[in-house]
């Protein structure tokens, strides 16, 4: 039976030194770094009280996000740079 190709979110993926600083030592697929790095900002109290959708960066977060608060939707964009 051949095996089935990995899809290209399951494929580990190197990280840089900013995004391994909050989700860990890579490589590892996109999926993993997603859900770390909600862990993370849930732990920290990232979210927007108000709007959830919008995290807060702190001075981690803001090595991969950008500095001013920014919308989940947008995050997956600014977390891809850090990827490869």
């Amino acid at each position: 039976m051949a095996k089935k190709a990995q899809s290209k979110f399951m494929q580990p993926m190197e990280l840089t030194p900013e995004l391994a600083a909050i989700v860990g030592k890579g490589p590892m697929p996109r999926t993993e770094v997603t859900k770390k790095l909600w862990a993370y900002i849930k732990k920290h109290k990232r979210q927007d009280p108000k709007n959830k959708r919008f995290i807060n960066p702190d001075d981690k977060l803001a090595k991969v996000l950008g500095k001013k608060p920014i919308n989940m939707f947008d995050m997956t964009k600014e977390v891809s740079k850090h990827l490869s």
